[in-house]
């Protein structure tokens, strides 16, 4: 635990300080409202860390921060610091994931559908062109202006944008308290200025920092099984392999699967798909 920041050093790209400070739905909204540039009316509480999953064989997503307005828009908000992956196909994924719960089981009318926002925001140009914000819909390339209007729309927001004419300065404002909110002078906005006095009382609060604590001490842990868990599925493909070659072995020497296992003292019907592996592999005569 030698790498834990404390509560105080955190910027609002850490994900555990933006849910917490996004939690408070006064703050979505004008967090919203700043980046879209629009007034927003918020349906219920946000969401932080709104787990999706298709299945329990499928990897699961766990959405920083959800939101619903009163027209059914759907708002996922995601801050990442690092550029391990490729952001555009991750937003991809949370879309389809979100998608495939927008409609209810047996629902087969897709006008139903809510409109959904993936909001992204990285201390970093994702597309290299020097803008703070990159806004992607579907669109036609064989026709230019029309757009496939299926409510979706991706926004990535880069807090080293260059382009300060062509977008709001209560945006360029937002996105530089993002990256250093420890050293942003008091806000001019209003909506952000909000946000700051509720990031200040989060730093400020014993027991924010004991869940931050407990928080970080569950990530080690879980990084932990993760690691012993892959170090077991190793030793155990390991043991897999070694069994096929062992059984191999034997059925060259023309053992049947029942005298094998009996040498290996391993059960029959493992011995038995080894075989039947083997000879959809073995080169059939003729």
């Amino acid at each position: 635990m030698t790498n834990m920041k404390s509560l105080k050093d955190l910027t609002l790209l850490n994900r555990f300080l933006f849910a917490e400070a996004m939690d408070d739905p006064v703050n979505m909204r004008n967090l919203l409202e700043i980046i879209l540039g629009r007034e927003i009316v918020l349906k219920d509480l946000p969401q932080t860390e709104k787990e999706q999953r298709n299945s329990p064989l499928y990897r699961y997503v766990k959405l920083d921060v959800w939101a619903v307005d009163e027209e059914g828009t759907v708002y996922d908000t995601e801050p990442h610091r690092g550029e391990a992956e490729p952001l555009p196909k991750r937003s991809r994924h949370y879309q389809s994931m979100i998608d495939s719960k927008l409609l209810k089981p047996g629902k087969v009318d897709y006008t139903d559908m809510n409109n959904i926002y993936i909001i992204v925001i990285t201390p970093y140009d994702v597309f290299q062109a020097g803008r703070y914000m990159y806004t992607f819909r579907m669109a036609c390339k064989e026709e230019p202006g029309l757009e496939l209007e299926d409510g979706a729309v991706r926004i990535f927001l880069n807090t080293h944008g260059t382009n300060e004419n062509e977008v709001s300065p209560e945006l360029v404002e937002l996105l530089n308290y993002m990256e250093n909110t420890n050293t942003c002078p008091p806000a001019k906005s209003e909506k952000l200025s909000e946000i700051q006095k509720r990031v200040a009382a989060i730093k400020s609060s014993e027991e924010v920092g004991v869940k931050y604590m407990q928080a970080w001490e569950e990530k080690v842990l879980e990084r932990e099984a993760g690691r012993k868990e892959g170090l077991e599925e190793g030793l155990l493909r390991g043991q897999a392999e070694k069994l096929k070659e062992l059984a191999a072995k034997k059925k060259q020497k023309g053992k049947t699967p029942e005298q094998a296992a009996e040498d290996l003292e391993e059960d029959v019907e493992v011995i038995r798909r080894i075989y039947e592996e083997l000879e959809i592999r073995e080169p059939k005569n003729g």
